[in-house]
Parts: C-alpha cells; structure tokens; sequence
C-alpha cells in the first residue's frame, strides 16, 4: 500500500527522486494535456462531456475535469455519487442500476441534497421493478422530507447496445419502461443510457467502428419507438475512451462519459490507433525501485498490491532504448524485470522506473492518494496531493 496521505503532504516542492515507493503518480503536464483535448473535441463536435469519476475517485479531480469544460461526472456506485457530492460535484449521474431498497434511500436523500444545493442527480434504470423501487423511494423521501417539495431525479433507460451487461433489449423494452417512468411524479424520464464498453477495448478501428455503427442503429430503433408515443428522448448518453469519436460523428450522442483518456493505461496502449481520436498520453504511472538483482532480472518493489493485473501486466516506462524492460510476475509484494527489445541492459540496484498499469481505475482503488508531478517524470517537482476519495466506495 502507498505512503499515508498525511505523510504525502511533505513531499509537496520536493524533487520526485524523494518519493518513496511503490507510490501511485500523476504526471500533471501529460493529464493537462489530455483534458484539454478532450475539451476540444467535445466543443468542436458540440457534444457534452461527463467523465466517469470511477477512473479517479477524487472530488479535487472531478472539480479539474469541470473547469476543463466537463459537465459533471459519472459514478457507478451510490456510495461514489455520496463521495463526490460531499466534495462539491452537485452534477452527478449513477450510470448503473440500484435495486436495493436501503441504496435506493439514499439516493433519494442524495437527490434532495444535491437540489437543495441547485445540482442534480441522476440514475439509470433497465427494469420495470427497478423503476417502481425507485418511485417508492423518492416518494418516501417526499413524505419524510416536507420541505424537500417536489424534488425529482432524472432517469435515464439503459439498453444494452453490445455490453452484454446490464440494460433492456433496444426497442419496445424500452418504450415499456419509458411508460413506466412518466407515471411517477417523482421521475423525470432524461434519455436513454447506450454505453458500449466492449467496443471500448476492440483492438482494430474497425472492429470498434462496427460495433458503435451497430450501437447507433439500436439506438435509432428505440429512439423512433419512443417518439412514436410522443415522448421526447432529450438525450443519449454513453462512449468510451475508445470508441468516443464513433458516438461523437453519429449526430445521435449528445453526451460522452469517457474517463479513462485522462490517465491512459497499458490496455488502452494496445488499441490501433483511430486517426480521428485526439492523441492521449500516459499520465498515470506507479513508481518503483529495484529492490534485488541477478544475472539474467532484476526485481522491483510494485508487485500486485500496487497495480490491477485484471486487463493485464504493467507497462516499463522506457525514456530510452537502453531502458527496456519487460515486467514479469513477481506475486504480492514484487515485479520482475528483464531487458525487452534491443535492450541487454538490467537496471542497477536502487534504480527508480515507473510502471504503466494495464487498467487503470482498479489501480487507483489500491492507493490512498495519488501525487501529482510537475516537470516531468525524471526531473519534476511534487506540485500536489490527490486524495483518492471514494476508495473502497463499493456499495
């Protein structure tokens, strides 16, 4: 686990040799980067733009993302959207389904608050007694809460466009559940949910292409459905970092829920490269030092307490040819390395090398905080701290 964040507060103006590993980073320069061309793209295809807060779990970093030009972030977990209105998101969107009665109380009371405070909150549903237990308890909330008044939660219609996950079948379903929803006071029907996130790791353009042309159309479908009962779909809401700018040409998006181009990962790394994607860079990196050497590798210290391994191994950072490493399993606690391309070279005994994790928002998750480094990986400066908010935030 990572340095404490208390601890970490030391660091700020200090070198980024003096961090002390294996510690989660933050290459600042590279993450500004990347929210300002995500920011561009949204303006230049008049598309809004609510990341998803799960790749970071922080409200300093959601507040980032906002004056960047977001709208306000997605969450998938209650207790997420609790975390970040606590922090001052007053915008936020559960784009995911809450069944149990007690979560579902407390996202009515998290409506309530987030009104009061001129915000709104938001959740998607994909089935009819999904709807009901969520009337049920807005409704309650109403009744124990007076001085609420008439507070509503806008509710969007989740179809399952190719996850394979969570949503109704695109079509009549939905129109069923549209109905449902508008005839309850204390919902507002806002759109439809359509978020493909197997497209989002397809290796080839054109498999990714395919499959959003295949999304748009069940969209189209339910959309035609929905309006032929003279209901208005405001809003279609999904995409991902690597399928955002299929959603954004189709004309049927309005909003993206991309998250993970602001920190990228190894996963992603591994995607061809779509020409009409803007350019994102690695900006998250877990850094670690060689702890033991032998003749043919080296360990370092960042086994897999620091990094997710669920989409696969981390990257070595390489700043050179000479420096290519290749990272091996090494369990818990240890990595192993040995020279990768046309390298022969191992790193020495305390060497520093930072790590791409293969996916990054489950990486997050195993650390308290993240350190924000300005100037560069090798020769930067601690500029900050971000706390990681909402870890552990599974209910």
């Amino acid at each position: 686990m990572s340095t404490q964040p208390s601890h970490l507060a030391e660091l700020i103006g200090k070198s980024v040799n003096e961090i002390d590993t294996p510690a989660l980073v933050i290459d600042l320069d590279a993450m500004k980067r990347n929210l300002a061309r995500m920011a561009e793209f949204a303006k230049k295809h008049n598309v809004r733009w609510r990341p998803h807060a799960k790749l970071h779990k922080s409200a300093s970093l959601a507040k980032a993302q906002m004056r960047a030009g977001a709208i306000g972030v997605c969450v998938q977990k209650t207790a997420e959207a609790e975390i970040m209105v606590a922090g001052g998101i007053t915008n936020v969107y559960i784009s995911n389904e809450v069944i149990a009665p007690a979560k579902l109380a407390r996202v009515a009371a998290l409506t309530q608050k987030v009104a009061a405070q001129g915000g709104q909150l938001s959740i998607a549903v994909d089935s009819t007694e999904g709807v009901i237990r969520l009337a049920q308890a807005m409704t309650e909330a109403r009744i124990n809460n007076k001085s609420a008044g008439a507070t509503v939660i806008d509710v969007f219609v989740e179809i399952d466009v190719g996850q394979g996950r969570c949503g109704v079948e695109p079509g009549a379903a939905a129109v069923t559940l549209v109905l449902e929803i508008r005839k309850h006071p204390a919902l507002r029907f806002a759109g439809l949910q359509a978020y493909h996130g197997k497209a989002q790791h397809m290796r080839s353009a054109q498999e990714r292409r395919d499959a959003i042309a295949r999304a748009v159309e069940a969209v189209l479908l339910t959309r035609k459905l929905i309006e032929a009962q003279g209901i208005t779909v405001d809003l279609v809401t999904g995409a991902g970092t690597g399928s955002l700018m299929l959603e954004a040409a189709s004309g049927v998006y309005g909003e993206l829920q991309a998250g993970s181009f602001m920190f990228m990962d190894a996963d992603y790394a591994q995607n061809e490269r779509d020409p009409s994607q803007p350019q994102f860079e690695h900006a998250l990196f877990v850094k670690t030092q060689v702890i033991s050497t032998r003749g043919s590798h080296a360990v370092c210290d960042a086994g897999h307490k620091s990094h997710a391994i669920d989409s696969g191994l981390p990257l070595v950072h390489a700043f050179d040819s000479e420096s290519e490493l290749a990272y091996f399993n090494g369990g818990d606690e240890h990595g192993i390395l040995r020279p990768a391309g046309d390298s022969k070279r191992l790193p020495g005994l305390g060497s520093m090398l930072w790590l791409i994790p293969g996916h990054c928002d489950p990486t997050v998750n195993l650390h308290n905080a993240m350190i924000g480094v300005a100037g560069g990986l090798r020769h930067g400066t601690v500029q900050r701290i971000y706390q990681v908010d909402a870890r552990g935030a599974l209910t």
